[in-house]
């Protein structure tokens, strides 16, 4: 190499280190021990460089070099430190997931058996239905809305401070009819299936009430010490949109059906809807909880199509429009659940997410004693909700 471009690299750091040496002296900050040294260096340096004394310089070089390294330049983070900024950042990433991509939550109540039971934990998807900013109601942007057959997350128009799951039955502008638990969309029965005439579930006595009507003071014959009781029921498929789910209803039903194609069946069911009445389109006002909070609602509308004279028992008489920018949705414990036939539809905004899986599920669990893992239902665990 060229002794002259040499000597310039070597004058080059010199004026560099003399520089960040002036800085520190300057503002006596983060200096230890040799302070006195680094001035005494950096001061023979300047007078070397002034006189052009390469001899000089190279001498003190690699000195002030040294004590630069070991008295301006900032310490290595401690151990305990990496520790912590790395939680930190954890912490952000997981918050930031939370809010933005998928949120865990637990199923309370039986309103959505056979899908998801009670003690369920499930993952939802957040984002497809659009960003929302965190605490507030307002999205920044939306993918896509929900679809017929999907299970959702959604903040209860009744009671903002608490979320309930349910499935889409219909959106804006369908029409949506429900005669002896059959359920009608546009006119068109959903396609069910007889699965189980006489199937069986337990319930829990402190699970959140959906509908069921009990009171946590009542008991029942065969009840346990945590609350289980065992319910009567009957188990259908529903097809929607190539989409196959389960739902459950009143032991009743099959032998209904058998009466009704015998031409002998003269009453509907009790959780028809709408209800032949001349009652308003389902609301907040009807529900026990809607007296508190509730939304400013945009109610649907009821049109009729046949008198109840002109109507035979469980045909379609008149049907519920959905209002725009809702969805109509109902648990598949049909006759176990709180939902829009009671309260109205579910604004968009007020959808949290769409059901992804099932990533923990127990009937009981003692956080005292974690390896007794006799209550975990482990045939659930991974399963996705369909």
């Amino acid at each position: 190499m060229n002794a002259a471009i040499l000597d310039r690299r070597v004058r080059r750091e010199a004026r560099i280190l003399v520089k960040e040496a002036r800085a520190a002296l300057g503002v006596k900050r983060g200096l230890r021990g040799k302070g006195g040294d680094l001035e005494t260096v950096t001061a023979g340096m300047e007078g070397s460089l002034s006189k052009s004394d390469l001899s000089g310089v190279r001498a003190q070089l690699p000195v002030l070099d040294a004590l630069v390294d070991e008295l301006v330049k900032r310490p290595p983070k401690s151990t305990a430190r990496d520790y912590v900024e790395s939680i930190g950042a954890a912490i952000l990433i997981a918050l930031a997931l939370r809010a933005f991509v998928v949120e865990a939550f637990k199923i309370p109540s039986s309103s959505m058996y056979p899908t998801l039971e009670i003690g369920d934990h499930i993952f939802v998807n957040k984002f497809i239905y659009g960003v929302r900013i965190p605490w507030t109601m307002t999205k920044l942007f939306e993918l896509r809305g929900p679809k017929r057959g999907e299970v959702i997350v959604f903040i209860y128009p009744c009671e903002p401070e608490r979320d309930y799951i349910k499935r889409v039955i219909a959106t804006a502008g369908q029409t949506v009819e429900v005669r002896c638990n059959v359920v009608y969309v546009d006119g068109v029965a959903v396609p069910s299936h007889l699965e189980d005439a006489n199937c069986t579930y337990l319930d829990q006595d402190s699970a959140v009430s959906e509908g069921s009507g009990r009171s946590d003071a009542e008991r029942f014959p065969h009840e346990d010490s945590e609350g289980w009781y065992p319910r009567q029921c009957s188990r259908y498929s529903e097809t929607v949109d190539g989409k196959v789910y389960n739902t459950f209803h009143d032991r009743e039903r099959p032998d209904r059906e058998r009466r009704l194609a015998e031409g002998t069946l003269t009453d509907g069911d009790s959780r028809d809807f709408p209800l032949h009445d001349h009652s308003p389109p389902p609301n907040c006002a009807n529900s026990e909880d809607g007296t508190k909070n509730a939304q400013q609602q945009v109610l649907g509308k009821i049109v009729q199509v046949k008198s109840e004279s002109d109507a035979k028992v469980c045909e379609p008489r008149e049907h519920y429009v959905v209002p725009e920018g809702h969805v109509f949705v109902q648990g598949d414990n049909r006759n176990n659940s709180n939902d829009s036939r009671v309260w109205g539809s579910v604004p968009l905004e007020n959808i949290k997410g769409k059901a992804l899986f099932i990533w923990l599920s127990y009937e009981r669990f003692d956080l005292f004693k974690p390896w007794k893992l006799d209550g975990i239902r482990f045939d659930r665990i991974g399963s996705f909700v369909q």
